[in-house]
This record gives structure tokens, sequence and C-alpha cells, in this order.
């Protein structure tokens, strides 16, 4: 989340994130935010006031005590009634300090309650733009693989999988509902083979890797920015008060949250491979035949704590490290720079990798790599020691796919299909396969 003094002295900027960003409501409310900081500075304010005044009072009380040991008579009955009266004088003030507590308690809880629903500000490079229409390419690669339909008559992704018998969307239907499906032979072995060929990469470029819970807290969805904006997006199970992750981004980013790390150990590079789950699997109708739009797939993700003077850099390395996949692979794809409206609630800056897919004829994300400055390590309390000594500061993190299914498999379906009606496997993954190169129609 943002800093209240940061939000305080920069509301305009602040101001057009919300709207940028489609956050308007009742808790982005920055007038109130305003009333509310105001309500807490003079509750702590008239807090400290009194605290004062007791101070001082008790003070007093002392030197009272004091005379009263020799005191007799009616000089005595005076001081212990001045002791008295003290007394009752600093338990009416307790009980004013006590209510002046809970009122800026109070406004503190209101405050961050408020900056939860607050979304991270731009970085000055992000593009202006109100949509997907806005966002401007930053290169493309045409690709090694050059798909050619002379001949025949091209399938689609769902056709391929059906045919060929490595897909079967109606028994995912029947066993779990519309938008989940079953990936079969071939097709489950390819899966697992890029899954594997990514991290066994990642893991050569300086990735640790990591198998992360697929189950995680309230609070760790806080940290990383899924709560509270978008819980109903998200499968919960009550019995446990456990939310199945969206992206192995949730559980990573709280592998070190409450502590304070060393800047010589950054940057901390990390790759996870997860099932993701979303409820919100698109709109009707759009892209739900096959498995372009689906409730749960697989992805591997990297994710970086850099210090906030490396992240900018860090942030081309990972984008390149995960738009590497795709060269080797041979699919065309290019980079963009989301625009004002279309980034994320908690990125600064994202850029989307899109691949080609030739025969649905679409760019399909499969990766959006982000920056999210220290938004993310405010809210899971996410620090390091600079190497000077100086007082702790929050990290930085980032995160992109490396890469995401099943998109990514649907689009070398298409790409890698040839006229007999079986698909190519590229080569990089042939060693994963027990050196098979294609995938043939099932006899008949």
């Amino acid at each position: 989340m943002l800093d209240t003094k940061f939000i305080l002295s920069n509301l305009d900027l602040v101001r057009q994130a919300i709207a940028g960003k489609r956050a308007d409501g009742p808790h982005t409310d920055l007038e109130a935010f305003v009333a509310c900081d105001e309500k807490r500075r003079a509750a702590q304010t008239e807090n400290d006031r009194l605290a004062n005044e007791k101070k001082q009072l008790s003070k007093a009380i002392g030197p009272l005590m004091g005379k009263l040991k020799g005191a007799q008579g009616a000089d005595k009955e005076k001081l212990e009634q001045e002791v008295e009266a003290k007394k009752r004088e600093v338990q009416a003030l307790d009980e004013q300090i006590e209510k002046q507590a809970q009122r800026w308690a109070a406004a503190d809880a209101k405050l961050d309650e408020m900056r939860s629903w607050i979304p991270n500000v731009y970085h000055e490079s992000v593009p202006e733009g109100a949509g997907p229409e806005d966002n401007p390419v930053v290169r493309e690669w045409n690709g090694g693989r050059h798909f050619k339909a002379d001949g025949y008559k091209p399938k689609y992704q769902y056709e391929l999988g059906k045919d060929l018998n490595i897909l079967d969307t109606e028994r995912g239907a029947k066993v779990a509902g519309s938008g989940w499906y079953f990936l079969c032979g071939d097709g489950a072995r390819m899966e697992r083979a890029l899954i594997s060929w990514f991290l066994d990469t990642h893991r050569k470029n300086g990735y640790r890797e990591l198998l992360p819970p697929f189950f995680v807290t309230e609070k760790t969805l806080y940290g990383s920015g899924q709560l509270p904006k978008f819980g109903d997006q998200m499968y919960y199970a009550p019995a446990d008060e456990l939310y199945a992750i969206p992206t192995a981004e949730v559980p990573v980013t709280a592998l070190h949250r409450d502590e304070v790390l060393n800047e010589a150990d950054l940057p901390r590079n990390f790759c996870a491979y997860s099932a993701c789950f979303r409820r919100e699997a698109g709109a009707a109708g759009a892209d739900t035949r096959g498995i372009l739009r689906v409730h749960q797939f697989n992805k591997v993700e990297l994710l970086k704590y850099t210090t906030p003077e490396t992240s900018w850099e860090e942030h081309e390395k990972l984008t390149a490290d995960a738009e590497g996949l795709l060269k080797k692979l041979g699919l065309k794809y290019r980079i963009i720079n989301l625009c004002q409206g279309d980034l994320g609630f908690s990125a600064a800056k994202t850029y989307d990798i899109e691949i080609w897919a030739p025969v649905t004829g679409k760019w399909l994300e499969t990766s959006s790599c982000s920056n999210f400055t220290d938004y993310q390590a405010r809210r899971s309390n996410l620090r390091y020691k600079p190497a000077d000594g100086g007082k702790p500061r929050f990290v930085h993190t980032l995160n992109g796919s490396g890469l995401a299914l099943p998109r990514l498999q649907a689009t070398l379906w298409e790409t890698y299909q040839q006229p007999d009606g079986s698909i190519e496997i590229p080569e990089v993954l042939r060693p994963y396969m027990d050196g098979q190169s294609r995938i043939d129609p099932p006899q008949a």
C-alpha cells in the first residue's frame, strides 16, 4: 500500500491512479481520507497535551506527599484533601487520555482500511490511455516457426485437442463444471515438459526454485494486494479459512514477510510452479471453446526482491527472461507497455507478453511482468537493511509469468500443426518427452 504521508503529499497523483485503475468508491474518497487524517492528528495532539498535563500533575503530587509525612492536625487534613483532589484530576485525565487513544486508534484503523483500497501510482513511463486499445507495442518478434496453411485447412486449438485426443473439455465439465478440463496423453505430457523446461531454464538463469502452498491465508493475500479488492474472484475454503491461490506470486511474495533482509542478499530471484485458481474465467461466450479461458491453469512464476535503486533494471531483466522462452519455442510474440487504464491495481508498471495464435487469429497474453515498487512490501512488512547501516527500507517486488499455460500450449498446437493432422513437438521440449518429435492422430 501507499504510505500515508505520500498520499497526503501527492493527492493529484493518487487521484489519477484511482480514476485510471477504476478504483473509485467510498474507500478511496481522498477528501474523506484527508478528513480522517485530520481527526487522527487532532486526537494525537490532544492525547499528547493531556499526557503532558497528567505528567505535571503527577509531579505536583510527589512534593505534597513529602509534606504530608510530617504534617499534623488541620495542616495534615488540608494536605490530604489536596492530594486526593489531584489524584482525582489524574484519574479524570486518564479517562480522557483513553478516549483520545481510542479515537486515535479508530482513525488509524480507518486510514489503514482506506489505504488497502487505494491502488499503486503510475511510474512516469506508463503511457496514458483508457484500455487495451491504447497499449503501445514495445517490440515484436516474428518467431522462428512460420505457420503456413498451404494446401490444407488449419484447425483451431480446440479441434486439435479433440482430434488428437489430448484435450477433453466435455468430461472436464462433467466432473467440475464449465471452464474445467482434462489434458490427456501427449497433451498432459507436453504440459509437464513445458513446466520442467521452464523451471530448469530459470534455475540456470539464477532463480531459486520453490514449490509453494496452493492455499494461503487472508493475510497472505492482503500482502500481495489481492484482498480486499478481489475477494469475489477467488475460491475460498471457509472451514479452514484458506483461499486457493490465483498465482504463485501470492505465497512467494509472502515468503519473507515480516523479515528484514540484508542488502548484500538482494536481488533475490525466485521461480515457482503452481496451479492457479480463478473463479472469473472470462465473459460468457468469449473464448470459451477449448482452453483459452479456464478456472484452473498451470503457471511458472518469476519473482524478485530488489532495492529501489535496481528495481527498474531488474524489471527489464525479468521481462527478457520470460520472452527468451518464447524465442526458443519459435513463437511469434510482442511486448506491450500497459497504459494507465489497463494497468493492474498493485502495479506501477507492467509489460504484457502476448503470443500470436495463428488460427484463432488473436494475440493471447502469456505473461505480465510487473514492478510493484514498495507497494506489496509495505503490506507485507518486507524490508532490507542497507549496507551503509541506515534504517531498514522496504524492498521493491517484481514478478511475471515465466510462462503461463494453457494459452501457450494452445498456441503451440495451432502453430506447429501439420497437414496430416499431427503436431510437431518443438525441439527444446523433445528431451523432456523421451525424444518424441510428433503428436500423431490416434489410430483408427
